[in-house]
């Protein structure tokens, strides 16, 4: 058992933060909070405390969707819509991790980028490179952060060399979820991970589907991001009513938790299917912009409850930061509301935050929140250089979110265990 002090942040609902000023989180050995007090109660007055002073104690951040071999690509290349970007700059790095020792310099660094920005829980892409996949999740589990790694399924309309044949990605998801298995820890994961339905033939998407079901294993692709894209599935599949109902034909759409990232055009058939299935919507929004993708309506999404939680989509988005994507989310909403004359409500700032701690933590379990039986994940944050007229927690939080880094953050934790800084290749 241990207590922890300090200024206490966190969202148990989107519709508002909770603040307790110089408060505890008392913390079990399993790492999960037992409660949120303001003064430490009696019962627990033998309880070692870490006392982080003035600073702020929040949940820790989730990515919910980031490709880890486009990190080198990273701020580079935003000179094209999504599919000519995809063949020009994407999938020559993405290539490159045939080579294990390029991966290995490439990944450790990835894995320190988000432990650096304060994420650590994340549902990643690796490649179609299994050798490479496994060295991915080996560096998350030696980290202590959480995540679920997909290897790449991919079997048309891709270079040759970023290909794999439906028996390899399924022999090989399998082999992943092995690996994994061995973990003591649990919090490294497989997940399946066809890339998009023009990258995968129907067979491999149904194989997919299958292994998902018979491993009970979690999903995650792609959805709706950009007009071509949208044009090109409907001639792929054109027995069905939407994009996501081309997943949903071969149980990739909910049937076990799913995790869609942009949705930029979702609406009707598919916005009832997807809320009907509880499918993650992951929003993107650097990377919607930088690709000129469109921009997913996060506030029709949330009226329709249609789940949702934000992604970094590295190297579309052009930072690794979750903190920098809830800013971005939180302007493009006003842009919204501006353009549909005040009939979509731009997000709170407490439903921004909610999104990018609890809403995704909720895909690994009870994660991103200080609720009772929640996995300790936390951030200590000193934003002394930005308290200098001695705001309230809620204007110093606010401030935090539009100004902050990961110069910031002084600790990180994950399910109660103090995450020290990554080794880098």
């Amino acid at each position: 058992m241990h207590a922890y002090r300090a200024n206490i942040v966190y969202t148990p609902t989107p519709d508002a933060f909770r603040y307790v000023e110089l408060g505890y989180v008392v913390v079990n050995d399993e790492g999960r909070v037992v409660d949120v007090f303001e003064h430490l109660p009696a019962e627990y007055a033998s309880v070692t405390v870490t006392d982080f002073g003035d600073k702020l104690l929040m949940p820790a951040f989730c990515d919910m969707h980031v490709h880890a071999p486009q990190y080198r690509n990273m701020g580079l290349a935003m000179d094209m819509e999504l599919l000519p970007w995809l063949n020009t700059y994407t999938f020559p790095e993405e290539m490159k991790y045939k080579d294990e020792a390029y991966a290995k310099r490439l990944y450790t660094r990835f894995v320190h980028e988000l432990w650096m920005q304060g994420t650590m829980r994340c549902a990643v892409f690796a490649t179609v490179h299994l050798p490479a996949t496994l060295l991915l999740a080996d560096l998350f589990n030696d980290a202590g952060m959480g995540a679920y790694i997909g290897l790449g399924g991919m079997n048309r309309h891709s270079p040759q060399p970023l290909t794999n044949t439906t028996q390899q990605v399924v022999a090989g998801t399998i082999q992943l979820v092995e690996h994994c298995a061995a973990y003591s820890n649990h919090r490294v994961r497989p997940i399946v991970t066809p890339r998009f339905v023009p990258s995968c033939t129907p067979d491999m998407l149904q194989a997919l589907g299958d292994l998902a079901r018979d491993y009970q294993m979690p999903v995650q692709s792609h959805l709706s991001e950009n007009m071509s894209e949208i044009a090109w599935v409907s001639k792929l599949e054109p027995e069905t009513a939407s994009y996501g109902d081309a997943y949903n034909k071969y149980g990739l759409f909910g049937q076990t938790p799913t995790l869609m990232a942009h949705c930029c055009y979702t609406e009707g058939k598919e916005l009832q299917l997807m809320r009907n299935n509880r499918v993650f919507a992951v929003h993107c929004p650097t990377s919607n912009c930088n690709l000129a993708s469109g921009m997913a309506s996060v506030r029709t999404l949330l009226d329709n409850n249609v789940p949702v939680a934000l992604g970094t989509d590295v190297s579309g988005g052009n930072h690794a930061s979750i903190l920098r994507v809830m800013q971005y989310a939180l302007q493009v909403s006003k842009l919204q509301y501006t353009n549909s004359h005040g009939n979509l409500r731009f997000l709170s700032l407490s439903e921004t935050f909610y999104l990018g701690t609890k809403a995704g933590g909720q895909f690994f379990g009870k994660v991103g929140s200080f609720e009772p039986g929640y996995e300790f994940d936390a951030l200590v944050v000193d934003d002394h250089y930005l308290n200098f007229d001695n705001y309230s927690l809620p204007h110093r939080i606010e401030r935090y979110i539009y100004l902050g880094d990961d110069r910031d953050i002084k600790f990180r934790f994950c399910s109660g265990q103090l995450i020290n800084e990554p080794k880098q290749e």
